[in-house]
């Protein structure tokens, strides 16, 4: 019997773009290279493994339509649709792209909630490991370019004391993954290092909270060590933080 060998080959090479797909974005996680180099590598070989698959289930498609036989096994009918489907969702993001503008962020990647005096990272310097970002603030630009895009950024206040505050925030934390790299009970603050779920990137964090004549304010601020911007990750690590923090008062 007449079997469809192109619908094994397709389906070969779907499972092994996959993985390499997610080696390229988790391979920092596991230790294998720098964030910066599993992004640059998935940005040029992602779409390009998607259109081999793509192109290679279609193929597969049309070799099986070609045997001559009822039997959907010889056609190889369901590893080619399998290798298809696998294609399509590698090259899902970009197909939203079209579909759909994409969400357009500024070319910024520290956020504050407090943009007139940002607080500053004691603990943490330049010469942090991988950094190529600066900690020092931006100034008028940076904080005109936030307000604009994230208006709804805006310091915590909440009716407990300055010290309860300061004991959810680390809490908060926590939860969210961050490694706590210094903490001052004393005065308030702490500074720790969030990483990216993709890729792995390392941006670094500072919290800080004050005694308010209604209780307390926490201020965060969030700065990415490397790249101009940031697709708005340091804005939703903040906001998250916001919710959070609000959820177990």
């Amino acid at each position: 019997m007449q079997k469809n060998v192109v619908s094994h080959i397709a389906l070969i090479v779907a499972l092994v773009a996959v993985i390499a797909a997610g080696v390229m974005i988790f391979g920092s996680s596991m230790g294998l290279w720098d964030p910066i180099t599993g992004f640059i590598a998935s940005r040029k070989y992602h779409n390009v493994l998607g259109y081999i698959v793509v192109a290679l289930a279609l193929t597969s498609v049309v070799s099986g339509m070609m045997i001559k036989t009822d039997n959907p096994k010889a056609r190889g009918t369901a590893r080619s649709v399998v290798a298809l489907l696998l294609g399509i969702a590698m090259l899902s993001p970009m197909l939203k792209g079209l579909i759909i503008e994409p969400v357009r962020y500024p070319p910024i990647h520290d956020i504050t909630t407090d943009t007139q005096a940002p607080p500053q990272f004691v603990f943490l310097t330049d010469s942090r490991i991988g950094a190529k970002n600066t900690l020092v603030y931006g100034g008028a630009d940076i904080a005109a370019q936030q307000l604009q895009a994230y208006p709804d950024i805006q310091p915590i206040l909440s009716d407990l004391s300055a010290e309860v505050a300061f004991a959810k925030a680390l809490d908060v934390a926590k939860v969210m993954g961050w490694v706590i790299v210094d903490q001052q009970p004393k005065t308030l603050r702490f500074e720790a290092t969030a990483r990216t779920p993709f890729f792995n990137f390392a941006d670094d964090v500072v919290v800080v909270v004050a005694s308010v004549e209604q209780g307390s304010r926490i201020d965060l601020r969030s700065v990415s060590r490397i790249g101009m911007g940031d697709a708005g990750v340091n804005a939703k690590r903040i906001q998250e933080f916001s919710q959070r923090f609000a959820e177990q008062l």
